[in-house]
């Protein structure tokens, strides 16, 4: 398979122009969420690019016109990438019409209007920023749920890079499959349409240790004492765990064939398909979110990221941590303060 060339290892900016609460879509968020000193920290990490997550609303109106208010933080985005010698995605998180954290917002899937207003848009942005191709990729949609919206979402997907590509040859596109962004949803998606084509999805597995104690996350227990999770367990632990807590949702994350410690073994049997999907199509992969809740003891984190990024470095997948700052899973947060300086060095 192809790399993901000038992508190998990121860092997700969430809550900074996407999932910015209720009552932070405004200027004063925006402006102090995320500011050029973290991009200049981003780099002394030794990081190579950013996935900028951006909702709709913060660029296009509900009538399709494009926000210029918005655009200016992407601009201001970029400046500083450029600056400090990063590259970026730059990630749709929420369309209008589709939230992936909401089952009841998914009328972008059944409406044409709405999908017209997604295709204006991305042809309005390939416009704007293909220049910056040298930094710059485009991310279609974070996130498609259901199954059903397999077939939509591949037309809705190929319609897009058609008019994106009226504009641009050459920037790369990066497309994610159903199941938000899962191994298996890869399995799903059309061939690639051309060469800078990149297959992404998303790995917060095992889910019982990276979720644990996330209210958002259904059936999973609230309460300390039934939640929370060591890292690493054994296959038998967490089989039963997660089948009792999820029933047969997560069951083939645990095969019957592989037993004791749940290490980068793990990761090598989870990520088959994916490699599959890549050597057929000759496509780049990349995991544009992985990472742990700030629930779980900062060690075991320390062991999950190594365990799980030696794999992703093995096969040459390019990666991107969920979160910089925030958002229940903050790297430059307090509670990763006892083990951030060796963290640092696996990301």
């Amino acid at each position: 398979m192809r790399s993901f060339t000038g992508y190998i290892k990121g860092v997700d900016l969430g809550g900074w122009l996407s999932q910015c609460g209720k009552n932070n879509y405004n200027t004063l968020h925006y402006d102090s969420f995320i500011t050029e000193e973290d991009f200049a920290r981003i780099a002394r990490w030794g990081l190579d690019h950013v996935r900028l997550p951006v909702d709709a609303e913060v660029i296009q109106n509900t009538d399709g016109s494009i926000r210029e208010d918005g655009l200016r933080y992407i601009d201001s985005a970029l400046a500083w990438c450029r600056k400090y010698g990063l590259k970026m995605v730059l990630d749709l998180h929420k369309a209008h019409g589709y939230v992936f954290d909401d089952e009841t917002n998914n009328s972008f899937f059944f409406n044409e209007r709405l999908q017209d207003m997604f295709v204006d848009l991305w042809e309005a942005l390939a416009k704007r920023f293909s220049s910056q191709r040298d930094i710059l990729a485009l991310e279609l949609l974070n996130e498609v749920t259901d199954r059903e919206y397999a077939v939509t979402w591949n037309h809705i997907a190929a319609r897009t890079l058609e008019a994106i590509r009226r504009i641009d040859r050459e920037i790369r596109v990066v497309i994610g499959g159903v199941f938000n962004d899962s191994i298996f949803g890869l399995t799903l998606l059309d061939p690639p349409a051309d060469k800078n084509v990149v297959f992404t999805f998303h790995c917060y597995s095992p889910l019982i240790f990276t979720h644990q104690g996330a209210p958002w996350v259904r059936r999973m227990p609230l309460d300390p004492a039934l939640f929370k999770r060591s890292y690493p367990g054994t296959f038998e632990e967490y089989r039963a765990a997660s089948l009792k807590i999820f029933g047969d949702d997560f069951a083939s994350e645990y095969p019957e064939t592989l037993s004791g410690t749940v290490d980068r073994r793990f990761f090598e049997n989870l990520f088959v398909p994916a490699l599959d999907i890549a050597e057929k199509y000759n496509v780049p992969l990349y995991c544009g979110e992985y990472g742990v809740i700030d629930r779980a003891d900062p060690h075991d984190v320390l062991q999950w990221y190594r365990d799980i990024t030696s794999v992703l470095e093995s096969h040459g997948i390019a990666r991107t941590a969920w979160s910089w700052k925030g958002m229940d899973f903050g790297l430059v947060d307090p509670w990763l303060d006892p083990v951030r300086e060796e963290l640092i060095k696996v990301l």
